[in-house]
């Protein structure tokens, strides 16, 4: 059976937000992305919608060669997959694509993670909570806790993964001319 790699993108990108985040967090990563290719092309989250406004947030397709990612630091780590794994987190993905207007950012389940009080909303994830759902729709691993309560630092943390990069999202970009691979 041959393997294939989905990437974790952890993001440290400076704004307020974030700021407030790392204050608390003490971490250097506080946003996590999945990433389905070597270009950095596809990649999915639940962030900002709008970049200027933190409090407008739910399922978004990132770029990471503009807006707030301009400027951020980064850790790239890989994991090795089968096609069946890769097929059933897509299909997680692909569904709340097409609904994604009934999505939500779960800034009050952020909340209550810091009182380690899981609160489950429908249809409402922060972004490491819907990393870790989508790692375990795709049956990559289950999680000791709820999915919740799963922070940046906490997938950082997954056995599974290998770092393939860290530093600045822009110098990797940079190099990364869209029709080529990471070369990481």
């Amino acid at each position: 059976m041959e393997r294939k790699k989905i990437y974790l993108l952890f993001t440290d990108t400076g704004s307020m937000l974030t700021k407030m985040i790392k204050l608390y967090t003490k971490k250097p990563y506080n946003h996590a992305s999945i990433v389905f290719d070597e270009q950095l092309m596809e990649v999915y989250s639940f962030g900002r919608k709008k970049p200027r406004n933190p409090f407008v947030g739910g399922f978004v397709y990132e770029d990471v060669r503009q807006g707030l990612f301009i400027n951020a630091r980064c850790a790239i780590y890989s994991c090795n997959v089968t096609e069946d794994q890769i097929e059933k987190m897509r299909s997680f993905i692909n569904k709340i694509e097409k609904e994604k207007h009934l999505y939500r950012y779960n800034l009050l389940g952020l909340i209550s993670f810091i009182i380690n009080k899981p609160l489950h909303r429908k249809n409402a994830y922060f972004c490491s909570e819907f990393v870790a759902r989508v790692l375990n729709e795709g049956e990559l691993l289950s999680f000791q806790k709820p999915h919740a309560l799963i922070s940046p630092y906490d997938l950082q943390n997954i056995e599974a993964l290998k770092l393939e990069y860290e530093g600045q999202l822009a110098h990797l970009c940079t190099d990364l001319p869209k029709e080529y691979s990471m070369v990481i």
